[in-house]
This record gives C-alpha cells, sequence and structure tokens, in this order.
C-alpha cells in the first residue's frame, strides 16, 4: 500500500480519488490539494458519503514550486498525481525532483502565453528523473491516454504492422446550455482554435482550425459532424511508431457550439494575450471562464453518452486488416458512481489505473515516459473492471476519407 498526492480539484481530480477510495488496498492514503481548500473539502466530503475512506485535504498553489515541495515532503506521498492546469506541468516536476516523489499526469505541459501543445519540455526532463531514480508517466488521461494504449495493444496482439490510425473522440452528451465545455475552458478553447495538424508521410500536414469536416455514425450515438484537429498524443504516437504513415484526430462538435465559438472569437473573447482594462491588464479567455458554468457542475445535468476510440489499419500474418477500439460512457451512469459527468469520468479512471500500475510497480522505471512505452495489458484489463470497458471490432475496410 503506498499513499498518493493529487493536486487538482475539477471534475477529473473528483473522479480521480472517488476511484482511488475504492481501490484501498493500493491507495492507502489519499491527500488532496488545490489552491481552493473548500472545493478539496466537498469533494472529501463525497468521497466519504460514497465510500467510507476519509480523505486529505491541504491548500496549494501548484505555481509555487517550493510550497508544492514542501506539501510533497510533509505528506511523504510515493506518487504525486497532477490534475491540475498544464501550466503548472513542469513546476510540480521540478517539486517532485527536489522532494523525491515519483510523478503522474493526464496533459502535456502548455506556456500560458501561447497555444502551443507539445512534450518537448517534458522529455527534457528525462535525464534528471533518471538519474534522481524516479518515474514521471505523461498522459494518463483517455486522449491522451487511454487511445495510446488501445493502439499499444493493436500493436501487440492485433496487427504486425500499422499503417493508419485515426482517433475519433465523441461527446454525445447534452447539458442544455447554450454554450458550455466539459472540461476547463481556457484549455478547451485553446485546443479547438488551434490550427489543425495530423502526422502523414513523415511530417507535419497543416492546416486552418476546423476546416475539415466528416460525418461518422458512432455506436449508441449516432451519425455525427467531426473535425480535424490537432492533440498531442499525435506528437507522442509519432515519435514512437515511426512505422504509422498517417495519424489523424478528429472531435465532434455541434452546430450550437461552433456557432458560439465563432462569435466569441470574432469578438476577441478567446485572446490569450493581456489587453487593458479599466487600468488593469485582464486575459479575455480568463474572463470568459469566469463567466461560463463550471465544467463539474454539469454532472447533474448532462445526459447522453461518450464514445472515443482508433481506428487502425494495417497486416495481420500477411493480409489487410483494420481494427476499431473503442470504449462508450454513459454521463448519467458516471454521475451517479462520482458525482460528475463522463468527461470528467473519462479522464479521471484512467488517471486513477496509472497511478494504481505504478504504485504496484506493474509500471516501473527511471525517467519520463508516454504511454505508448508502457505494457498495455495491465491498463486495459483494469479498464474493464472500473468503469470503462472497451471492445474491439474488425472492420471490412479503412476509413475512406
Amino acid at each position: 500500500m503506498s499513499s498518493v498526492l493529487v493536486i487538482g480539484a475539477g471534475g477529473v481530480g473528483s473522479v480521480a480519488v472517488h476511484k482511488m477510495a475504492q481501490l484501498s488496498g493500493v491507495f492507502s492514503h489519499i491527500t488532496l490539494a488545490s489552491r481552493t481548500l473548500a472545493k478539496c473539502d466537498a469533494i472529501a466530503a463525497s468521497v466519504k458519503a460514497r465510500t467510507g475512506v476519509t480523505i486529505t485535504t491541504a491548500t496549494l498553489d501548484a505555481d509555487d514550486v517550493a510550497a508544492t515541495t514542501a506539501l510533497i515532503r510533509s505528506v511523504k506521498p510515493k506518487l504525486v498525481v497532477n490534475l491540475a492546469l498544464p501550466y503548472q506541468d513542469l513546476a510540480i516536476m521540478d517539486a517532485c525532483l527536489a522532494a523525491g516523489a515519483h510523478y503522474m499526469d493526464t496533459a502535456n505541459y502548455e506556456p500560458r502565453d501561447e497555444a502551443k501543445f507539445e512534450y518537448a519540455w517534458q522529455w527534457a526532463y528525462q535525464d534528471r528523473f533518471k538519474a534522481a531514480g524516479l518515474m514521471a508517466v505523461l498522459g494518463s488521461g483517455f486522449d491522451p491516454g487511454v487511445t495510446s494504449v488501445f493502439t499499444t495493444y493493436a500493436r501487440k496482439h492485433l496487427l504486425d504492422r500499422i499503417d493508419t490510425l485515426d482517433i475519433l473522440d465523441c461527446n454525445g452528451g447534452d447539458h442544455g446550455h447554450p454554450f458550455a465545455t466539459n472540461f476547463n475552458p481556457e484549455i478547451n478553447i485553446r485546443e479547438v482554435t488551434a490550427p489543425s495538424r495530423h502526422w502523414e508521410n513523415g511530417q507535419w500536414i497543416e492546416g486552418l482550425a476546423l476546416s475539415f469536416k466528416q460525418v461518422f455514425d458512432f455506436d449508441r450515438i449516432g451519425p455525427r459532424d467531426m473535425y480535424l484537429m490537432y492533440h498531442e498524443e499525435l506528437e507522442s504516437l509519432a515519435k514512437f511508431y515511426p512505422e504509422i504513415n498517417r495519424i489523424r484526430f478528429w472531435m465532434t462538435f455541434g452546430a450550437a457550439y461552433l456557432k458560439h465559438l465563432e462569435v466569441l472569437q470574432n469578438v476577441g473573447m478567446t485572446r490569450i494575450d493581456p489587453v487593458m482594462f479599466q487600468g488593469r491588464e485582464i486575459i479575455p479567455i480568463e474572463f470568459l471562464k469566469a463567466l461560463l458554468p463550471e465544467p463539474a457542475s454539469l454532472g447533474p445535468v448532462t445526459h447522453g453518452k461518450t464514445n472515443i476510440g482508433v481506428i487502425a489499419t494495417g497486416q495481420k500474418d500477411g493480409k489487410p486488416k483494420t481494427v476499431y477500439i473503442l470504449n462508450i460512457c454513459d454521463h448519467q451512469e458516471a454521475y451517479a458512481e462520482t458525482g460528475n459527468q463522463a468527461v470528467s469520468y473519462t479522464t479521471g479512471v484512467p488517471a486513477m489505473i496509472g497511478a494504481a500500475l505504478m504504485l504496484t510497480g506493474q509500471w516501473s522505471g527511471a525517467g519520463v515516459f508516454n504511454m505508448e512505452q508502457l505494457d498495455p495489458d495491465p491498463f486495459m484489463a483494469m479498464l474493464n473492471t472500473h468503469g470503462l470497458p472497451w471492445s474491439v471490432k474488425d472492420l471490412p475496410a479503412p476509413l475512406d476519407f
């Protein structure tokens, strides 16, 4: 048994600690920390009511390396699970190195002043973590995370070679609001408004944001418009699977969401650079975040399902083969179990699983690791037993677009 420090008290942090509390044989003690203690205490109360497990809470500014180091030294966790904002990844990694704790997150580092999702900053920590004998696992969410594990599983068990890979992310849920985001609005909008980018024939192909659309019929949801966009796991998949000729990421968006987003962009509300307002600087997207519904508040009102998976084409035993590995998650079932909607659930459960595999030694090593570098089998097994069951379909042909 081992103790864990979870940083971040949003919907993902809530799901993760609820699921950790269900595995008291692995997580001997859980501490939840964030800037707002009241959020941590509310989650702790929910965990106690649902599981009977008592967790500790703490106040923390995760931008403050010294304060984070001091908290780690006080709590003495074996592992720090970073479920805070991606702006804070490097500060928390620095604190883990200073205090001697393993590290895990669900999203790669992004600077505050530029919408630039890439692993270079965190990969640069490889030598320091290796020298310290510590393990850092990057991206143990769903995408990135489970989608990379699906790919690794397909390569290990289903295909002798992968030629093309498409990641399909569909949120078929309805929360009833004219415009809201199912996870942190800043990160969501920065992702969606960034230029599209995919990997093809050894190079990155860029395009305008949301400029390429296809319709796909998602199981238990139906036909949805999905848009080509950049997502961080494309970078690690291209690095660790150079055999794959083309890697693309698709996400569905409804017409109302896109209409509101276009207007917000046109009036400058999605800007991430500071502007002067009444004698002080504000960042428009941060102000917009304050106006939008808190993602954690959407659980009671969100109905429908998510459907996220990977379609891989390649060869098996010398013959062409296409496989589709996917998970379908119900918003209301996720809420009934943890008090959070399925977008938080599908990220928080993989965070718990990655943490459990690190604490039990099924995933081990010194240095910085992406999900593609680790054994997919125990992770896939835990998905089936902890709320995110998956299925495999053989498709008759590759995607025709």
